[in-house]
Formats: structure tokens, C-alpha cells, sequence
């Protein structure tokens, strides 16, 4: 059981720290998007700790049915942000800063 407690934690905290580190990137649209990406998968992965937590009788399926609505909730406004992921890596003025490689 700890195994899966400590894997769940894990995933679970990895997506707000993912979040923040977009919010890092986000003077480069394309790190920003691949961070989001990043916590999108941890989410994912959170989901997948729920559902063992579920099979294995450590969690009422209520329980685990409302966490995964709540995970996928997240998963949609990380999806959200990426598909606009110009609108949060304008600099000031308006202009968006790519990668040197992108010219």
C-alpha cells in the first residue's frame, strides 16, 4: 500500500509543480506548452493511481469517481491553455517570444 500511496503523492503534486514551472517558460511558447503537457500526463498518471486505489479496496468507488472528475476537469483547462498558449506567452506589447531555433 505504500507503494501506491507514495505513487499517487508523486503524480498528484508533480502536476501543480509542472504548472508552475510552465508559468516559468512561458516567455517560450513551445517549453510552456511542453510543460503543460508535462503536468497534462502527471494528471493522467494520477487518474491511473485513483483506479488501482479503486481495484485494490484501498478507496470507495464514489471517492475515486469524484477525484477523477476533478483530475479530468484539470485535464481539460491544462488542454485549454495549451490550444491558447499565445494569449499567456505575450510579452508586454503584445509580442510573442519564440526560440532562437524557430527563425
Amino acid at each position: 500500500m505504500y507503494s501506491l500511496t507514495d505513487q499517487f503523492r508523486r503524480s498528484a503534486r508533480s502536476i501543480g509543480s509542472q504548472i508552475a514551472e510552465a508559468w516559468g517558460k512561458r516567455r517560450y511558447e513551445k517549453h510552456f506548452v511542453s510543460k503543460l503537457s508535462d503536468a497534462d500526463a502527471e494528471q493522467l498518471e494520477t487518474q491511473h493511481w485513483v483506479s488501482e486505489a479503486i481495484a485494490c479496496g484501498y478507496l470507495a468507488a464514489a471517492e475515486g469517481k469524484w477525484l477523477n472528475s476533478q483530475l479530468e476537469e484539470i485535464g481539460q483547462m491544462l488542454g485549454a491553455m495549451m490550444k491558447k498558449a499565445d494569449s499567456f506567452c505575450r510579452l508586454p506589447g503584445g509580442v510573442i517570444q519564440h526560440d532562437a531555433t524557430d527563425n
